[in-house]
Parts: C-alpha cells; structure tokens; sequence
C-alpha cells in the first residue's frame, strides 16, 4: 500500500456585499478648510453685510461659535453625539441683526462661506469610477457623512457624483453623527437593510469602523492622508494610502477573508 502525504489545503474564503456605505471627506474628496484664519473671517464679515448685516469681524466670529455651542448644548443627548443643523445658526446671526432672509438667500450665503473656508477640494482619482463600477456590478450604494447638508450637497453636485448613491444620509439633517449608532440605523431603517450584507468603507478608524461594528457591519479602512493619528479599531480589511484602485479590484474580485491588508 502506498502512503499518500496528507496535503494542508486552505480554502480561500471569499466575501461580497451588495451593499457599499461610503464616507465622504478623506475617503472619497481630498478637501482642506478653515474657519480660524482672519482673512477668512474679513470675507465673511464682508458677505454678511452684502445681505445687510453689519458686523465686526471679531463679533461675527464670536457670535457664530457661541451660537454653535448653544445650539450644541440645548440639543444634547447623554450618551448619544448629536449633530447641530448651521443653516439655523446662520438664520439667527442674520436676523440678530434685524435682516430676515428667505431660506434660499440663507443657503447661497452659506454656500459662499463654505467656499470662502475651503482652500482645496477634490475627488480622489477613481472615486466617481469605483461609485459606477458598483452600479454596474447591481450594487446598492450610500453615503453617510458627517456634514453639513447645505455646504455637502452643494459639494457633491459640483464634483459631479450627487447622483452615483441610491441615497445619502447626512448628520445634520438626522440629528446624530458618526460613530452614534442611531445614525447607521437610520441608513438600515430606511432602507431595509441587512448588516449582514454591508460594507462601510471610511478613512476614520472611529467614526466610519466603531460605528458600523457596533451594528455588525464589516468595513474597510483606509488609511489616508485625511484620518486621525490615532490606533485603528481592528477593521475587517485595511489599506494603506489612498488609492481607490486597488478597492475596484476587490469588488471585482470579491473580498478575501484570510487577508485583511
């Protein structure tokens, strides 16, 4: 009889989704603003009273982080982290100075602010393909950020994917950010969706993997110039540097579970 060697086969176990959550800034847009610089504040100061609203540069500045921390502090929710809506914190700078706006006259200045803080914005090379790849594969594609939806909506038009998701969940419009949990459950609320079946990718190892592991979502982190130095939270996969390719690839390719790097 002959002996015949046993052989270790290991078995490539591969994943696919059918749903993909995106984060927005540092995963999909390389963007830089700031909001503390005095220049900054001299065109903003400028722009309020374009609209008849006369203010100091330093009693603006003041006024809008005051009014941001009230607002912050009146809506906030023990052990939840709540998100602000600024279009009522702009309503309220106008109107102290008995200047009452039309909503659509709030949102262009608030668009033209957001313009002012911003030194750079830009999509990362293959955002807009891996967003039309996953629609061509017959994927579910969303995004939930972290963000103001005035300033984003706006942004994601102007970088032309406003339409590449199936729908978009911003902070300030559902009250919660990231990593709350009652922010991701109302993207699986609405949308029917089975946690099972996601994938988060984000460039934040809280925000975008904490949160959605909490809901038994696998994510994918990346590592970009844009994520916080601080220790990941042990994502299901994880890339080093931006570069989106090499995600179409495994969306191809389908997700190997032995190898999470």
């Amino acid at each position: 009889m002959i002996d015949i060697p046993e052989i270790d086969v290991k078995i490539k176990k591969m994943r696919d989704y059918d749903v993909y959550i995106f984060d927005l800034y540092g995963t999909l847009v390389d963007i830089h603003t700031d909001e503390s610089n005095d220049h900054f504040w001299l065109k903003v100061r400028d722009l309020f009273e374009g609209y008849g609203a006369v203010y100091k540069r330093e009693e603006l500045k003041d006024a809008y982080f005051f009014k941001i921390r009230q607002a912050e502090k009146k809506k906030a929710k023990k052990g939840h982290l709540i998100e602000i809506d600024l279009f009522e914190v702009f309503r309220s700078l106008f109107s102290d100075k008995d200047v009452y706006l039309t909503d659509e006259k709030i949102r262009e200045a608030m668009i033209m602010f957001r313009k002012y803080s911003t030194s750079h914005i830009r999509l990362y090379a293959g955002a807009k393909e891996i967003l039309d790849d996953l629609h061509r594969h017959d994927k579910k594609v969303f995004l939930l950020s972290n963000a103001q939806e005035v300033f984003t909506i706006n942004e994601l038009k102007e970088l032309g994917i406003y339409a590449c998701f199936d729908d978009i969940f911003i902070s300030s419009v559902c009250g919660y950010k990231k990593p709350d949990r009652l922010f991701y459950e109302a993207l699986l609320k609405k949308c029917g969706l089975d946690p099972k079946r996601c994938l988060m990718i984000g460039n934040d190892p809280i925000c975008d993997v904490r949160g959605a592991k909490v809901l038994g979502i696998d994510t994918y982190y990346i590592q970009s110039s844009l994520s916080p130095k601080i220790p990941d939270e042990d994502p299901t996969y994880c890339q080093k540097g931006m570069d989106l390719k090499t995600i179409r690839i495994k969306i191809s390719k389908g997700f190997d579970l032995n190898c999470r790097s």
